[in-house]
């Protein structure tokens, strides 16, 4: 099948696949535009790299699509498993050289706060969501935050901080904090203060902790001092790399092919020295 030529004047196709490896999941979606055509979730970390590519040519076949039909790749770049996500980096940087199209990143952790989060909601049940709808429409309810984690051993995570606004679950979580390797506990007291310099009416009603939380969750329990605390073991999706992606690729924010690069992250300077010394 040939890619379609198409008048100006009227809209091009926006058919994405999108891709990530850095987890225990092989977490992939067929996208056209925003709306969610096909997903792939495949666990088994170890064997990532043989699912890639029959896992993508499946969610073609599915929809009776071919490679002609792709107007762009998303790639999550981590932080995670190192081997893991160079799989998916090496992979959508192949198929985007060889299809002739653009290519974005994206970060796993942001992918994993937005599922985690909707995770949650869904946990809390329909009824709790619109109380929690009805409380943040006048204004008055400060966003909830999301901290989304993948464990990193030795007392490490890989971490970051979103917000998200209770009254629209359409739109991704916005970052607060950059996404990073740290020590749980150091991170731990880097939220509290950041929780006690808000004003009141500013902190957040929930916080939410997602991912690989079963190791850290009871280090996380002294942020119950400020906030409702809720704890959400999630395994990432490929709806959430695929919304994320596509909202990328709908902006036509593209990576250059040949700088994309794995997000390994490191640990700051002062951490790695305290992890030393223990």
């Amino acid at each position: 099948m040939q890619r379609e030529h198409t008048d100006v004047n009227v809209r091009p196709r926006e058919r994405f696949l999108t891709l990530d490896t850095a987890t225990t999941v092989m977490a992939a979606a067929l996208m056209n535009g925003r709306e969610l055509l096909g997903e792939s979730n495949v666990y088994g970390e170890r064997n990532h790299s043989v699912h890639v590519i029959s896992e993508l040519e499946r969610l073609l076949n599915e929809e009776g699509l071919t490679r002609d039909d792709v107007d762009g790749i998303a790639v999550g770049v981590g932080p995670g498993s190192y081997t893991g996500i160079r799989i998916a980096v090496t992979a959508a940087k192949t198929l985007a050289w060889a299809w002739g199209v653009p290519v974005t990143s994206i970060s796993t952790l942001h992918a994993l706060a937005w599922g985690g989060w909707n995770r949650g909601i869904e946990m809390k049940g329909q009824e709790d969501k619109n109380e929690s709808v009805n409380n943040g429409s006048s204004g008055a309810q400060a966003a909830d935050w999301i901290v989304p984690m993948l464990d990193a051993r030795r007392g490490q995570v890989y971490t970051g901080l979103f917000d998200v606004s209770t009254v629209d679950d359409v739109k991704s979580p916005q970052r607060l904090e950059p996404d990073a390797i740290r020590l749980m506990t150091a991170w731990t007291d880097d939220l509290l203060q950041r929780l006690e310099a808000l004003p009141s009416e500013e902190r957040p009603p929930v916080i939410w902790l997602v991912g690989e939380t079963a190791v850290h969750a009871e280090t996380a329990e002294r942020l119950r001092a400020w906030s409702e605390l809720r704890i959400v073991p999630y395994e990432l999706e490929g709806r959430w790399v695929g919304r994320l992606g596509a909202d990328k690729l709908l902006r036509q924010e593209h990576d250059e092919l040949h700088t994309l690069v794995p997000n390994y992250t490191q640990l700051a300077e002062a951490e790695a020295n305290l992890l030393r010394q223990r």
